[in-house]
């Protein structure tokens, strides 16, 4: 079964003159001042390339840059001639980018605490990642007072840091459940979080009374709020178990529509005698459309 597996890259990589590598696309006016070039370039001028470019070869010579254009750039400005860089079999920059999986908060941390653990200062880590010194100490301590449970199903999803600090404040069992919700509605917000901790019980809170005084709520509201998460979270498992059939079925619908009103008989009997219903199924066909563009 192995034997069927195709590797996308060449397997070595190899160095290659900057001078000729070829990039797919222009970097936005302004980049050089976003956060996330700044650590790009922090961390090359620090530690180097740590991800090698990735390219496809071209036919008259050259090489074509899929992905790394900020990391090319930042090259570029440390006078760097050449760059490391694996090869890829299909020059299909969009392909590769959709597989690329961006690093998650906690596998940041597991990153942070092994390089710490190797021996690389604190000091350095912070130069490299464009951060304060304080940040990586924060960063370190990320899952203190997180249970391992939790941990696990968050691991590879973008929570915030602010967000693990709300649930630092609930019981292991109170975390397991919020983090579970924070999952089936996809929202990973500090708001959400903060949400689901003012919801929560006296007795799955390590510390009752400061959240009482945080809030400012009474009992009787929290109580009340507490009744309404709940029945939202009911409504959106609920929604949630019936989406993939609900679509299904308005995406056959939709396409049976949209070749009705392909014809211009029926379309123009529509206009004609029943206006309503032809703006209703070409508001339909036209939001069909959209949600499936904006899906690939």
């Amino acid at each position: 079964m192995a034997d069927l597996v195709k590797i996308a890259f060449e397997r070595k990589v190899v160095m290659q003159p900057i001078a000729d590598l070829l990039p797919t696309k222009a970097l936005p006016a302004g980049v050089r001042e976003t956060v996330k070039y700044r650590r790009i370039a922090a961390s090359v001028a620090e530690v180097g390339l740590i991800e090698p470019l990735s390219i496809a070869r071209q036919k008259g010579g050259g090489y074509l840059l899929l992905d790394g254009h900020m990391r090319l750039d930042a090259l570029r400005f440390l006078d760097a001639t050449e760059a490391p860089c694996v090869v890829a079999d299909d020059d299909e920059s969009f392909t590769y980018n959709k597989r690329v999986n961006r690093l998650a908060t906690i596998q940041e941390h597991y990153m942070i605490v092994r390089a710490l653990d190797r021996g690389v200062p604190e000091e350095k880590l912070a130069r490299a990642l464009n951060v304060d010194v304080k940040v990586i100490r924060q960063r370190r301590h990320l899952l203190a007072g997180i249970s391992p449970d939790v941990a696990e199903l968050l691991k590879d999803k973008p929570v915030g840091h602010h967000a693990f600090q709300k649930l630092r404040k609930m019981k292991p069992i109170r975390q397991l459940e919020v983090a579970e919700l924070m999952v089936s509605a996809n929202n990973y917000t500090v708001s959400y979080a903060k949400a689901l901790l003012a919801t929560s019980k006296p007795g799955d809170l390590h510390k009752p009374d400061e959240l009482k005084k945080a809030t400012g709520l009474s009992a009787e509201q929290m109580a009340r709020l507490e009744r309404e998460m709940a029945s939202v979270s009911e409504d959106y498992k609920e929604l949630e178990a019936s989406y993939g059939d609900d679509m299904l079925v308005l995406v056959v619908a939709s396409g049976f529509i949209e070749r009705l009103l392909s014809k211009p008989e029926i379309e123009g009997f529509l206009e004609r005698r029943h206006p309503e219903f032809l703006e209703n199924f070409r508001s339909i066909v036209q939001a069909t459309s959209l949600d499936q563009s904006m899906s690939t």
